[in-house]
């Protein structure tokens, strides 16, 4: 065990929608434009975001989720991941105390798992005195949490301004600036949140989102207040050399994107050589690949491109027959399906290695983390192993394939089957944290390892 200074702050926010994710995104361009070395992180499973905050700083944004990976692998990933960077900025999830099932993976929870300094964003539109008032609930709700101060979001003008801010003083609560209301900064949105990065021109939008923060933003004392916090005890990593010898097809463009970083990570670790290729351009798997991976995304965006690459579909049609090891999440398993009907009730054919249908629907039909039991023995694990996992999805799937898992959603209770087993291949919606199940990995790998051998 070692004692280490890690420089981090947190964005939180009250509630969902207060700007939170912008705020990050243009703190994080304006620190990387003053030369520091910045990393991001994103609490809870969020894949877009992350995406938002690679594009402002051209690097990686890392997932902090206490449900996927537990407490202990949490505070592993941000050591390894921050530990020679200037400054750490970790954007919260929802609101301050919200998350799964008694606080699980909230912000105030990580906060408190990284002893770090919480910045809460307030989104002062229709409000006035009334936000120093929410500050100081916020503050004194669970005094574990060290909430430094507050960012003010859509003021609408300098007397709004120094209306909030006298009284926040009054209560000795700091302002680290405040935003004025600029449509300008909304960052577009859709079904699943905010719009991945791969889809939009947005590197415009992070410019005028960067200068906005550096005009009106306390980036200096942000600064101060990160390099002030308190160090962290973290076990040293071992370095033990693992040649990448197994190539692992990673499906991964505009429609196939959410992935962990520390989850390839933990793939690499054991050996696999990462190859990313994408299903909406390339005509071909890799070469001599001994496993596939297709995570989430937005498949139904991109369904009549997907249907057009004919050639590919159906080298994995073949490639599941052979009985490559081949693990889908969430936009991948409806990839997989025979059909997948858009939102507009147009069909069109994916890959047909399951027989079934995914349907868009205009509703949300399951958001939350979920415990999910393998049910037979199969690439990534025995049965009655369990997994964590979580779900966000406006689609249904009705596939006749035997069904591989047996969830419990963390929230609620509620139990159902789900996803689908056949030859070497799992499929679901759930969306899984490799680095948090790490007997899962090694199971994956070593499936692909037999498959090598025996082919």
């Amino acid at each position: 065990m070692i004692t280490k200074k890690f420089p981090r702050v947190i964005i939180a926010a009250t509630q969902s929608g207060s700007g939170k994710t912008t705020i990050t995104v243009g703190l994080l361009a304006a620190l990387k434009m003053r030369g520091l070395d910045v990393q991001a992180y994103k609490v809870g499973p969020d894949y877009i975001d992350t995406g938002w905050h690679a594009l402002a700083l051209g690097k990686i944004s890392h997932n902090l989720d206490s449900w996927l990976v537990g407490a202990d692998k949490l505070k592993e990933i941000f050591a390894q991941t921050s530990a020679d960077a200037d400054v750490s900025i970790v954007e919260g999830v929802m609101g301050l105390y919200d998350g799964g099932r008694g606080g699980v993976s909230s912000t105030a929870e990580i906060s408190k798992l990284l002893d770090a300094p919480v910045v809460l964003v307030i989104d002062a539109k229709s409000m006035g005195t009334s936000a120093a008032a929410v500050a100081l609930g916020f503050r004194e709700f669970d005094k574990a949490v060290k909430l430094a101060g507050v960012i003010l979001n859509r003021v609408g003008s300098d007397s709004h301004r120094q209306m909030i801010v006298d009284a926040l003083n009054d209560l000795g609560i700091k302002c680290f600036g405040a935003i004025k209301r600029n449509d300008e900064f909304h960052l577009p949105e859709r079904h699943l949140g905010l719009v991945p990065t791969t889809e939009n021109n947005s590197a415009d939008v992070i410019k005028k989102i960067c200068a906005a923060v550096e005009e009106q933003i306390d980036v200096d004392g942000l600064i101060a207040l990160a390099k002030n916090s308190a160090p962290l005890e973290v076990f040293p990593k071992s370095q033990i050399p693992n040649p990448k010898s197994l190539k692992l097809g990673v499906a991964k463009d505009a429609a196939f994107n959410f992935y962990y970083g520390a989850g390839l990570k933990a793939l690499e670790e054991l050996g696999a050589q990462i190859i990313f290729f994408s299903p909406l351009n390339d005509e071909h798997l890799p070469e001599n690949i001994c496993g596939l991976i297709i995570g989430g995304g937005f498949p139904e965006m991109f369904a009549a491109r997907l249907e057009q690459n004919k050639n590919l579909r159906a080298e994995i049609f073949r490639a599941a027959e052979a009985g490559l090891p081949i693990f889908a999440e969430c936009g991948g398993f409806m990839y997989l399906m025979r059909e997948l009907v858009d939102f507009d009730g147009k069909i069109f054919q994916m890959c047909g290695v399951l027989d079934g249908r995914a349907t868009m629907t205009r509703k949300l039909q399951t958001v939350g983390y979920v415990e999910a039991e393998i049910l037979r023995d199969c690439l990534i694990g025995r049965a009655g192993e369990k997994i964590r996992a979580h779900e966000f999805h406006f689609s249904t799937a009705e596939s006749s394939d035997e069904k591989i898992f047996k969830c419990r959603r963390l929230r609620t209770g509620a139990e159902y089957f789900a996803g689908a087993l056949k030859k070497n291949l799992v499929a679901s919606y759930l969306h899984m944290h490799f680095a948090g199940s790490p007997n899962a990995a090694k199971n994956f790998i070593h499936a692909c390892k037999n498959f090598r051998r025996e082919t």
